[in-house]
């Protein structure tokens, strides 16, 4: 896994996400993979870009969202966009009440910086996020309900 420097081709953001550092630069990362190794590779090699870092990907999918759990990114808002087909459901956990936030075709919503969320899909659907990475946080569901803290680095959930 590694960001690229420079690539003339079609990029499928739904197998390559680009990373978008501080300034101009924009670089596919391939070799990527939903992997806990390819994560920490990838937190890794873009490291020196702080909080001004961002993943652009594309995600497919139909029901609960990637991963089966939900995440929370301290270091900045993430950007979501049911960007091309069918609603999604983005659910934040706002002071330990669940706040629902239905998306068509076109529309978008922010998960502010810190606040655990998910995504889920009414049926076939494609999503669009840009993802301040740094610091992401992960923890299981239970039921509608996100559970404790559990994954990757970060601030323990209360």
């Amino acid at each position: 896994m590694r960001p690229a420097d420079h690539e003339r081709n079609a990029i499928d953001l739904r197998t390559t996400p680009v990373h978008l550092g501080p300034g101009p630069g924009a670089k596919p990362v391939e070799g990527f993979a939903w992997d806990p190794e390819v994560l920490q590779a990838y937190s890794a090699a873009v490291e020196a870009d702080g909080a001004e870092g961002r993943m652009v990907t594309v995600f497919d999918g139909d029901g609960p969202g990637p991963g089966g759990h939900g995440e929370r990114h301290p270091a900045g808002d993430e950007l979501v966009v049911c960007c091309l087909s069918g609603s999604v459901t983005v659910t934040r956990d706002v002071d330990g009440a669940p706040d629902h936030v239905v998306l068509a075709p076109g529309e978008a919503t922010v998960n502010p910086a810190g606040a655990w969320h998910t995504v889920d899909m009414a049926g076939p659907a494609t999503v669009l996020t840009v993802t301040a990475c740094l610091g992401t946080d992960h923890r299981p569901r239970t039921g509608t309900r996100l559970a404790g803290h559990a994954g990757t680095p970060g601030t323990q959930a209360p």
